[in-house]
């Protein structure tokens, strides 16, 4: 592992723990073992050690999502169990979640921040758009909006919230009826997985 991915994994850790606070050079070297100062010649100032944390956050979120994003033959029957998959991979890693909301909340505040948080978001809704678009949906971009909306409010709901943590079969059932709001047809049935 490079010593950025190295960083920018224990900062995500250190801010899901301690919170945007607990987020210093000082904290990164020695949670991560390195010699002090290894994050100051990393990342000298702090915006640029949220911007490091933050590309790698999108790029483990990128990776442990792949599967909800590159299904180039995705039927609509598929789409409530794969959509449901990816939120049941973000509710797993709460250290991730959590790091990315403490991000979200910086870059209301810093505009250099916002800016990248902003482009990793594209990551996300821009596949989604094409797609809901393959899929028919008469609005893909409205509907990525609030598919994506949908997924956040769920996991800030279980992670942050007052709600209980759905289990797979129940993100698969409520990924069925957003779509099938959206895309004007019966609720898809897919097959529920395998325990």
């Amino acid at each position: 592992m490079k010593r950025s991915e190295t960083v920018a994994d224990t900062a995500i850790t250190l801010l899901a723990e301690r919170g945007m606070r607990g987020l210093t050079h000082r904290a990164v070297d020695e949670a991560a073992g390195l010699p002090p100062g290894s994050t100051s010649n990393l990342a000298r100032t702090r915006a640029a050690l949220l911007e490091l944390t933050l590309s790698r956050l999108t790029e483990l979120e990128m990776r442990a999502l792949a599967s909800a994003y590159q299904s180039e033959a995705l039927e609509l029957s598929d789409l409530p169990t794969v959509m449901a998959e990816a939120l049941h991979i973000q509710l797993q890693d709460r250290r991730r979640t959590l790091a990315r909301y403490e991000l979200a909340l910086e870059a209301t505040r810093r505009p250099e921040l916002r800016e990248i948080y902003d482009a990793a978001g594209r990551r996300f809704r821009d596949p989604a758009v094409a797609l809901l678009a393959a899929l028919g949906s008469r609005d893909p971009v409205r509907h990525a909006r609030q598919l994506v909306a949908f997924g956040e409010g769920l996991m800030f709901d279980a992670i942050a919230g007052a709600g209980a943590t759905p289990t797979l079969n129940e993100l698969i059932e409520a990924m069925r009826d957003l779509l099938a709001g959206m895309l004007g047809t019966t609720a898809p049935n897919s097959p529920a997985p395998s325990p």
